[in-house]
């Protein structure tokens, strides 16, 4: 069975507000990229992924206006996916839902939030993603009230033989210091706003520990947005987001190998899974960004994990039509994970 996790950088602006393929020569969100080249691109690279599941981290969006499920099964359609349904959680405001795609004929797949609903009181511990995690983030004996910008998704997955486990997907984000006036009032809202990822982390990472207590197995899929060495408050906090969630010294650790390797090292040559360009450096950014962590129940069964980076992996750079389509579809580059359940 394979398992993806691919952020698809403004995948909503490829859809009209009847959530069809616009699939013209119109402008898409990307740099002179048009909506039929982003598109045509996207399906070379879903049908070349031929995944059971993919965690489709910034899929189309969601609300009064819009359905990412429709959005997305339209698109699953169009490019002759296997992986034709489609479920999702809770929306956010964003225009950058976290859903999945899978194909029913493999798995059976329930959106199964968990935890406390907490209405704006808020609640410590782990409440379901869409309340209010009730946290201390600044030792100064005052709770703050942290919400996720972009609430995980929680799935009771269960394949065709029988085989049940569960799935999260992610996407944490720390958001830009906007309305400093000045470097120290950008520094301090910075330091703030990262000290709420990391809150999202903790809230993570009790909600996995709860399912492993219970010894469910379970997978973690999506964009961290963080990583050893992509910031310069590393060392003023300690711990990444990743290691948090990884909890490689705890009772129930995750493992992702490309987190392992990266953690494991400071200098020389890592696995990156996003390329950006910086504008004003005139250069490209490599970064490693997009997981997938299990438990140590599934990594029993040796999984095989894939980076479809078109400039790093062989295959991908050997067959010029899929380099081409995973530079032009997104700004990351898909990760799968091929395990026997």
């Amino acid at each position: 069975m394979r398992i993806a996790t691919y952020n698809v950088e403004w995948f909503a602006s490829l859809f009209d507000r009847k959530d069809r393929l616009y699939n013209d020569d119109g402008w898409s969100a990307r740099w002179q990229i048009t909506r039929a080249q982003q598109t045509q691109a996207l399906a070379r690279v879903f049908t070349a992924l031929d995944a059971d599941a993919i965690m489709v981290v910034e899929a189309p969006d969601a609300g009064a206006r819009h359905d990412a499920v429709a959005a997305l099964e339209s698109f699953a359609t169009f490019a002759g996916l296997r992986a034709r349904s489609a479920v999702m959680g809770f929306a956010n405001d964003t225009q950058q839902e976290i859903a999945l795609l899978y194909d029913p004929d493999v798995l059976k797949v329930t959106h199964d939030p968990q935890g406390e609903a907490t209405g704006a009181k808020g609640a410590r511990g782990a409440p379901r993603f869409d309340g209010v995690l009730r946290i201390d983030l600044d030792i100064d004996a005052s709770e703050d009230r942290v919400v996720f910008s972009k609430p995980p998704l929680e799935l009771a997955v269960e394949t065709a033989s029988g085989f049940a486990f569960r799935m999260i997907g992610a996407h944490l984000k720390s958001k830009a210091p906007h309305g400093a006036q000045n470097d120290a009032e950008a520094m301090q809202i910075a330091i703030s706003n990262r000290r709420k990822q990391l809150a999202q982390a903790i809230w993570l990472r009790a909600r996995i520990e709860s399912h492993l207590s219970d010894g469910v197995p379970l997978m973690l899929l999506g964009d961290l947005n963080d990583g050893p060495g992509l910031d310069a408050f590393e060392n003023l906090f300690g711990r990444s987001s990743v290691e948090i969630i990884l909890d490689t010294q705890g009772l129930h650790p995750l493992y992702d190998p490309h987190a392992a390797r990266a953690l494991g090292q400071r200098l020389g040559a890592m696995p990156t899974t996003s390329r950006f360009w910086i504008r004003p450096e005139k250069r490209f950014l490599q970064a490693l960004l997009d997981y997938i962590m299990v438990c140590p129940q599934l990594r029993a069964r040796e999984p095989v994990w894939r980076i479809w980076h078109p400039l790093d992996d062989p295959d991908c750079w050997a067959k010029p039509d899929l380099r081409d389509a995973l530079v032009t579809a997104s700004d990351h580059f898909p990760v799968t994970l091929d395990i026997d359940l």
